[in-house]
């Protein structure tokens, strides 16, 4: 079983060895604080576990098997943004627990897991505290001996932790107060990215972000980059159940996909096509639930906006059996995909596509030439697809080509973000003129797709005997709001093509 909680600190290193003597100030009066009290010292012992090429430390992460102290295990810390992490934990024991090496598995895929450098701390702790006695923050002093090889190294450091809901701004008042005494906020992000520089392992730099020059094949590979790191980075998230991950996740893989077609021309569609295919296969698998979570809550919208007297029969309670009838074992199945020898072989093929792209002719040439041409492509597929659509009578057809239209919107709209880079202004307006446009559509097939279910929910309360009163009503209502969309379609469409045009 493994618990969560969030980080938020802020790390401190002496600026001279003066200051060091001196040590660490009384924080008494520093914003809130009131009173420090000693707490007493504890001695760390910590080994870090990574794959030998360093792939966790590459990106902020850390797993460390633990003991001393009042919180002894494994721990694993997942960045969330600067100073704040989640701290993941784990009970102790002599290898790696299963459900943290299911987190850093996008990561670390096939490659073994090995410690890589140990280290033993000194910890005195004080706590601070308001007038209340409230714990505000926790303040550690740690002499560091870090060991990797036959390599050491020996520092002191200086941390402040916050404790739940206070407010960050103690840290700033913090480190405005050590700045007078000579501490100042320090340069590694953590205790083993300077245990690694100073013992002569510095991990691997990631790519600096952004396109490496201004060809269009430098502009379309850093965005897959971006969204391959995306879908790595989600992974993790979704396994946990964090909310909207899943929806970013299948975003990446949706942008990704797009981006193979869009930009044809300058990396070749024989390679990327059934590279696209295995991404719309994971976003397929990972959606079964959040499309079931977004219907649910629409469906239960329009219960809401209706008066209490026309709900007749148990259609809350059927709603709920209905639901849970369908969502049954869809977590399960989204995770077995990302616990998958398939969905990791989809994960090492980006990589190797990223490493040595193949990329065509068009790739050489000058963005801003290159990009705009497969930007005004998909714009006028897009046109092509909303005037058939609209050429045809209101029913099952239309509402057919409606999706199609929503779907080619998407790519008209991803299109001009992965220009973004090197288009400017121009591609911003595109993506947002897709984007309203996507929007309506979108919410049109929602509606299409609430038909269907309230039809078989009122089929299945006419079997049971209930009233059918109620899902035939928003079936109705469901409908108008479909033949409202598509009045607007035409304005929102003329609109979009006028803010899109350059």
């Amino acid at each position: 079983m493994a618990d969560t909680k969030r980080e938020i600190e802020r790390k401190f290193e002496f600026t001279t060895t003066q200051a060091a003597r001196r040590g660490v100030p009384d924080l008494t009066g520093t914003a809130a604080i009131a009173a420090v009290t000693d707490q007493g010292t504890v001695d760390l012992d910590a080994v870090y576990w990574d794959t030998p090429d360093q792939r966790l430390a590459a990106d902020g992460l850390t797993l460390r098997r633990r003991t001393g102290g009042a919180d002894a295990g494994w721990h694993l810390k997942l960045p969330v943004s600067p100073g704040v992490r989640d701290e993941i934990t784990a009970p102790l024991g002599d290898t790696v627990p299963r459900s943290l090496a299911a987190l850093v598995r996008s990561r670390v895929r096939d490659t073994a897991l090995q410690p890589q450098v140990r280290l033993h701390s000194s910890r005195r702790v004080s706590h601070l505290l308001d007038a209340e006695g409230t714990l505000l923050a926790e303040l550690s002093t740690d002499t560091v001996r870090a060991e990797r090889d036959r390599a050491t190294a020996a520092w002191t450091e200086v941390e402040v932790e916050l404790a739940d809901d206070t407010d960050q701004a103690l840290l700033d008042a913090v480190e405005e107060r050590f700045a007078t005494a000579g501490l100042t906020v320090s340069h590694a992000p953590s205790k083993l990215a300077r245990a690694l520089t100073e013992t002569g392992h510095e991990p691997p730099a990631r790519p600096e972000p952004g396109p490496a020059d201004d060809t269009a094949g430098a502009h379309v590979l850093a965005y897959l980059r971006e969204q391959r790191d995306a879908l790595v980075a989600h992974d993790p998230a979704v396994r946990r159940g964090l909310p909207d991950s899943v929806h970013q996740m299948r975003v990446a893989a949706r942008r990704m996909r797009s981006a193979f077609k869009t930009y044809r021309k300058v990396i070749d569609r024989a390679v990327t096509d059934p590279i696209g295919e295995e991404l719309r296969w994971v976003a397929a698998e990972l959606g079964v639930d959040r499309d079931q979570e977004v219907l649910l809550e629409r469906i239960q919208t329009r219960i809401g906006e209706i008066p209490r007297t026309l709900v007749l029969g148990p259609v809350r309670g059927r709603l709920r059996v209905w639901n849970t009838t369908r969502r049954s074992g869809s977590r399960r199945r989204a995770l077995a995909v990302l616990d998958s020898k398939r969905y990791v072989t989809l994960l090492d093929t980006l990589d190797a596509l990223l490493a040595e792209p193949p990329l065509r002719p068009a790739a050489d040439k000058p963005a801003d030439r290159v990009l705009p041409k497969a930007v005004r492509r998909d714009h006028e597929r897009l046109a092509r697809k909303i005037a058939h659509a609209l050429s045809l009578e209101p029913g099952q057809p239309r509402d057919v080509a409606l999706h199609e239209a929503r779907k080619a919107a998407k790519r008209a709209r991803y299109a001009a973000e992965a220009a973004r880079t090197a288009l400017g202004k121009s591609a911003k307006r595109q993506t947002e003129a897709m984007k309203s446009v996507q929007s309506l559509l979108g919410d049109h097939q929602d509606s299409v797709v609430a038909r269907e279910a309230l039809r078989g929910l009122g089929a299945q309360a006419t079997g049971a005997g209930e009233s059918a009163f109620t899902w035939g009503m928003l079936y109705a209502r469901e409908e108008a709001v479909a033949e409202r969309l598509e009045r607007e379609l035409p304005q929102v469409w003329a609109a979009a093509r006028g803010a899109a045009a350059y």
